[in-house]
């Protein structure tokens, strides 16, 4: 996993704990799944309007003939 080991994740988790605190690092991690959530949530409807602009056929605009503007 990215390359770390048991050691450097232990030390990771042992540095946020020091900065956060024990109170808050429950709140980080509800804030943490909330915005993956939600960008998970934007990029799945960002792929179906990719997806059904791609699959609709383009639209023909009709071209104005001179004589129509009249």
């Amino acid at each position: 996993m990215f390359g770390l080991g048991g050691q450097e994740l232990l030390l990771i988790l042992l540095i946020i704990l020091l900065l956060f605190g024990a109170k808050k690092l429950p709140e980080l991690a509800k804030g943490l799944g909330k915005g993956m959530k939600e960008f998970k949530k934007a990029q799945t409807e960002i792929e179906d309007e990719f997806n059904k602009a791609m699959s609709d056929p383009p639209e023909k605009k009709e071209k104005e003939s001179p004589s129509d503007k009249g």
